[in-house]
């Protein structure tokens, strides 16, 4: 990573998964994603959309036992990309808030690039959980995947499902409004000369 170019590249291989992953913040939101989860590929494509951050995913994993470890493995990639990606994060916004609808689905994220990990994540109806969505990607994958993607790259988030009745957009609209909040936080402020936090560092 280099002050001129907030991108990274890593690669990660367990028993259960050969994951590579490359960001660039910058970027317009083109994506090349295969994880062999095609809801997930989905919700991926709509993140880097959303969030102006070319992504390039390629994950191989035990998906004839469960999408599981591929989900969130590449969750646990991708937050590390962020986190290297945005190197000191001097100059930028910090904080980022979206609040996304979807048909009846509605939902907001509240993003502070804090370097303190913590995740809220409420208002999903019971049994989103258990609800196969696409036939293979069950209503919990959503919270394991940005459960390993705060932790790894060390954000502070609120995400809260305000409405939602359709499985298929209550993930979606939480996908986006994750995106969309942290397109604003990872966005360079003009006015901000260093880093912001009282701290000096983040």
């Amino acid at each position: 990573m280099t002050e001129s170019a907030r991108t990274a590249r890593l690669e990660r291989q367990t028993s259960e998964s050969q994951i590579a992953v490359e960001v660039n913040l910058d970027g317009s939101g083109s994506h090349d994603i295969e994880t062999g989860v095609p809801f997930f590929d989905h919700m991926l494509t709509a993140f880097a959309r959303h969030a102006l951050i070319d992504l390039t995913v390629r994950a191989v994993g035990d998906v004839h036992i469960d999408v599981h470890h591929t989900v969130e493995d590449t969750g646990i990639l991708l937050g590390a990309a962020l986190l290297e990606a945005l190197g000191e994060k001097r100059g930028i916004t910090r904080y980022g808030d979206a609040l996304v609808p979807l048909d009846e689905a509605l939902a907001q994220a509240v993003i502070d690039i804090s370097g303190r990990p913590y995740l809220v994540h409420s208002g999903e109806p019971a049994g989103f959980e258990y609800h196969l969505i696409g036939g293979h990607f069950t209503g919990s994958m959503v919270r394991h995947f940005f459960e390993a993607l705060v932790l790894n790259a060390r954000l502070t988030v609120h995400l809260r499902l305000v409405e939602g009745r359709d499985p298929h957009h209550i993930a979606e609209a939480e996908f986006k409004a994750f995106a969309r909040a942290l397109r604003q936080a990872k966005s360079i402020d003009p006015l901000e000369t260093g880093i912001p936090s009282t701290k000096g560092a983040l």
